[in-house]
């Protein structure tokens, strides 16, 4: 039984060092991505190779 209260304790503190290091990253500005959704719609798709004369 103890061997589950240890287990416990280990994946909650993973898995508040991994929520700590997110709400870190993102306040850090990590994800944001301001320059490419704009410049997107600029890029042609691939074309297919059937159509290419």
């Amino acid at each position: 039984m103890s061997v589950i209260i240890v287990l416990l304790c280990a994946s909650i503190s993973v898995a508040g060092l991994f929520l700590a290091a997110f709400i870190w990253s993102v306040k850090n500005g990590q994800y944001d991505d301001e320059a490419s959704p704009p410049i997107r719609m600029l890029f042609d798709d691939n074309p297919d190779k059937k159509n290419v004369s």
